[in-house]
């Protein structure tokens, strides 16, 4: 499948790159050729650059997935970026210019994870959060079973509130530049699914899948509708749209 875009893997808030490894696993099982980067979670503006870095390395078309926060970043790395082809938001916020992750996630009543963060402070200065290791299972992957769960609260990486409450930079956000598909749950506790829904419909998706009982952390829950929609947007963007 050589002539299909590298499938470029970003994870979000309290996660890091082996909660892609089961959509990872199927997308290798149909030869796909993948990359998960290493969110820093720090800025949106540094993070977007990072990745940007990962894409220009690769030297090649890419086809952006990202989860949660993570839709910040690829927003904003794919802006005027020809390497990349498509766009797809698992569970993800979608940003118009000047919207912050903070700010959107309360656009719609729904969201518990307020309750279930604790702060620390960064060294330089300034906060970051994670999720209270004993509330992670309900509120982020739910759908999961309780060893996966704790494995994952273990190794959970914090976001910065720089990060959650920065504006999307760019004045032309990737999806108003490219095509994009959209794949959540109908059991979203971090972010609602109403407001997934109305990143669908204000991006145009080409593409959408509402999961019954998903929760938010979709790559692990429902890693099969996740794969699908991938293999759907390579197989659109590879066709020239």
């Amino acid at each position: 499948m050589s002539d299909q875009p590298t499938v470029v893997l970003v994870h979000g808030a309290f996660a890091e790159s082996a909660s892609w490894n089961p959509v990872i696993a199927q997308l290798h099982a149909r030869s796909v050729d993948v990359v998960a980067a290493a969110n820093p979670l720090r800025t949106v503006t540094d993070d977007a650059a990072y990745v940007r870095d990962v894409v220009t390395g690769l030297g090649r078309p890419v086809l952006l997935v990202a989860h949660s926060y993570g839709g910040m970043v690829i927003t904003e790395a794919g802006s005027n970026n020809e390497q990349v082809t498509g766009l797809v938001y698992a569970s993800a916020f979608t940003p118009d210019h000047g919207e912050n992750a903070l700010d959107l996630s309360m656009k719609f009543p729904g969201s518990t994870l307020g309750d279930a963060l604790v702060p620390s402070p960064v060294p330089g200065g300034g906060t970051e959060f994670r999720i209270q290791p004993e509330k992670f299972h309900h509120q982020f992957v739910a759908d999961a079973s309780a060893d996966e769960a704790e494995l994952m609260a273990v190794t959970q990486r914090p976001v910065t509130q720089a990060a959650l409450t920065e504006p999307l930079p760019t004045e032309t956000p990737a999806w108003r530049q490219v095509p994009s598909w959209f794949v959540f749950g109908d059991q979203d506790r971090n972010i609602p699914p109403a407001l997934l829904r109305f990143f669908a419909e204000r991006a145009g998706s080409k593409g959408t899948r509402e999961v019954a009982g998903a929760s938010h952390a979709i790559s692990v829950g429902a890693a099969s509708a996740v794969t699908e929609t991938i293999v759907e947007a390579l197989a659109a963007v590879s066709n020239g749209g």
